[in-house]
């Protein structure tokens, strides 16, 4: 198991100078690659990769100063780095993919990171004293919160506005995961509530890029107004990342705290499998839901989840709030309808309470059931909610616990 652990640095005004001097000597490496790989594919159709960038690196650092102040072993991952740029634009050529996006030169601002492949060649990280070594720049003050675990195998340097971080992925060994027998949940996720369980808790959606949002507008119309080039100029964008740097920090403080409950509580985690990215091409919801960070949550989920012993399952999102959860009749219902109410068996309830259960009880199901359902669904919908629902109710442990515990 590998688990990565981030904390701030605390330059001083000249290792902050010598950082900034350092990063921006990786992004002319960089560039200067990209450029060398096009050139000899557009003049000698030839294709190359970083072995021959890295001799050919050895003896350019002899007669460039910028070059030579580099670590060789970070050079070497700035070169593997464009090696993976080519990689994934090949990959989108094979699918055919509309955009292809071949690999861009980096501006200034977007090259924020240095990678370090070995601890101790270059960075290391002082255990007596809280700080970090690096090659040429000197010991900065870190600080670390928590105690790193596991073997630290590389690290990364990263740059956000004007603050810097350190990211060190360590080898946590071969992990023995406890048994989970905890109680099972099915969540559904919404905009007006981040998340509804099955046992009816729901948890209110933030919306942190909403709340800054005049602040952002304001900080947008200041840089708008500042000359390019200027030294204002450059002040107002950091004070605009700032911002954004700080929403994007507040939504993964409150994913990792609620991930981290729920992944605690629950032995069985039951999500809807959500295309998210073909959810983002409705323009009018499309802000609203990046801004709750559904797919970043899910994923913090599923690791926490391994981590506990716990089951993570995504189910097929289809008609999880047309069903009823109690006797399975299809109950159509709009989206400015928030509660369901059903003919057939009288039950009312919360639609995302209602589509919770269904996802809990869909998950609980074998998988070959599910599918069949899902086969039937595209053609007899009445019949295939009523296999789905007798089938789950049959088998052992499948039907879930419909009354709420006790305040």
């Amino acid at each position: 198991m590998r688990r990565s652990y981030r904390f701030r640095l605390y330059p001083t005004t000249n290792q902050a100078r010598d950082l900034t001097v350092m990063l921006d000597s990786h992004r002319h490496l960089y560039n200067q690659c990209l450029e060398t790989r096009s050139l000899a594919w557009k003049d000698y159709r030839l294709g190359i990769n970083s072995i021959p960038l890295s001799s050919w690196f050895k003896t350019e650092r002899n007669h460039n100063h910028w070059f030579a102040a580099l670590n060789f072993s970070s050079a070497q991952a700035t070169m593997r780095r464009l090696d993976k740029a080519f990689i994934a634009f090949f990959d989108r050529c094979k699918k055919r993919a509309r955009r292809k996006g071949y690999p861009r030169f980096k501006g200034q601002d977007r090259f924020n990171s240095i990678e370090y492949p070995l601890h101790g060649d270059g960075i290391k990280l002082k255990d007596k004293t809280p700080k970090l070594y690096i090659q040429n720049i000197g010991l900065i003050r870190i600080k670390q919160h928590r105690k790193i675990q596991g073997t630290i195998k590389t690290v990364r340097v990263l740059r956000e506005a004007d603050q810097w971080y350190a990211v060190f992925s360590c080898d946590l060994g071969d992990v023995v995961v406890p048994k989970n027998t905890k109680p099972a949940v099915g969540i559904d996720m919404g905009l007006k509530s981040f998340l509804t369980t099955s046992d009816g808790e729901h948890v209110a959606n933030p919306r942190f890029f909403k709340e800054a949002m005049p602040e952002l507008r304001r900080a947008g119309r200041s840089l708008a107004r500042k000359s390019k080039g200027s030294k204002h100029r450059h002040e107002a964008k950091r004070r605009l990342q700032r911002i954004h740097v700080r929403v994007r920090n507040q939504r993964g403080d409150f994913t990792h705290k609620l991930s981290k409950t729920i992944a605690d509580r629950y032995g069985l985690v039951a999500v809807e499998s959500l295309k998210i990215r073909n959810m983002l091409q409705n323009h009018r919801l499309a802000r609203s839901i990046s801004d709750a960070a559904w797919r970043q949550w899910l994923e913090q989920v599923r690791y926490k989840c391994e981590q506990t012993g716990a089951e993570f399952v995504e189910v097929d999102p289809r008609n999880t709030s047309q069903l009823c959860s109690q006797c399975g009749e299809m109950v159509p219902k709009g989206l400015d309808e928030r509660w369901h109410r059903c003919t057939h068996c009288g039950l009312v309830l919360d639609r995302d309470e209602n589509a919770a259960r269904n996802i809990l009880l869909r998950a609980r199901c074998s998988p070959h059931l599910v599918r069949a359902a899902a086969r039937l669904a595209r053609t007899e919908p009445a019949n295939a909610n009523e296999v789905l629902q007798f089938e789950c109710n049959h088998v052992q442990a499948a039907t879930p616990s419909f009354e709420k515990p006790p305040a």
